[in-house]
């Protein structure tokens, strides 16, 4: 819970500054065009040496977090490739597992997850070689849920106990997600970002009889609004591609 309203205030945190941030920048943009005169500007050619970029992340929040909470997994890997004008389309995937364990309710959980997306980067490239990014995206995920047969105890202090079985059942989750976050280059093709999900269920009642505890790329499946992070480190590939376009 701790960690969830964490995430939640850093959340609506940056919301705030990128919305400080576009609106200075469309002032500026305005203040600027108004101080232009009214002759006709010639066009002129100019060169766009953006480039071009496949980057392969690896998450390892994840990791460090499974060592601390043993009953469940998640590993979660990114592939983004650059398209124009600071646009990244964003495939990304993993797989965990989860085991519930206590004295009245037992049954374990595997699932592997896709998402697919598109990010849009907030810093304008300097040259070639920047590819420093502060960025927010959409994404939407699936899950493929597989959980076992599930043993529970009621207890009811004047019945006593009531045992019982459910039969082990396959899941389909659907989630649509808004993130931003940020990559910095290290050294050469090196480096480092984190990312900040705001995640929604869009299939939760299909979760009717008894919701997983915990769903790898998504989060506690009981919840249909869920927050989470990622530490990635990344390795980019990339190669220059000097196009020419009209502008004024």
């Amino acid at each position: 819970m701790l960690i969830q309203n964490i995430l939640k205030y850093t959340f609506i945190q940056i919301i705030n500054f990128l919305v400080v941030f576009v609106t200075n920048s469309v002032y500026c943009q305005t203040a600027t065009d108004t101080t232009k005169s009214d002759t006709t500007q010639e066009k002129t050619i100019r060169k766009d040496f953006g480039g071009k970029q496949i980057c392969f992340s690896a998450d390892i929040f994840h990791p460090v977090y499974n060592y601390l909470y043993a009953n469940q997994s998640a590993y979660e890997f990114t592939l983004d490739y650059y398209l124009h004008k600071d646009l990244y389309m964003i495939a990304e995937g993993g797989w965990g597992s989860s085991n519930v364990d206590y004295s009245d309710l037992k049954y374990k959980t595997n699932n592997s997850f896709f998402r697919f997306g598109l990010n849009r980067s907030l810093l304008i490239k300097n040259d070639s070689n920047d590819w420093d990014m502060m960025c927010i995206g959409i994404r939407l995920a699936m899950a493929n849920i597989k959980r076992s047969a599930a043993s529970y105890t009621v207890i009811d202090s004047l019945w006593g106990s009531s045992p019982g079985n459910l039969p082990d059942k396959s899941f389909i989750a659907t989630w649509l997600e808004l993130d931003m976050g940020t990559r910095v280059q290290l050294v050469n093709c090196l480096s480092a970002g984190w990312t900040i999900r705001a995640k929604f269920l869009l299939n939760g009642k299909s979760f009717s009889d008894l919701a997983p505890s915990f769903i790898a790329g998504y989060g506690r499946g009981d919840k249909n609004a869920v927050f989470d992070v990622n530490f990635y480190i990344s390795y980019a590939i990339r190669w220059r591609k000097e196009i020419k376009k009209e502008g004024k």
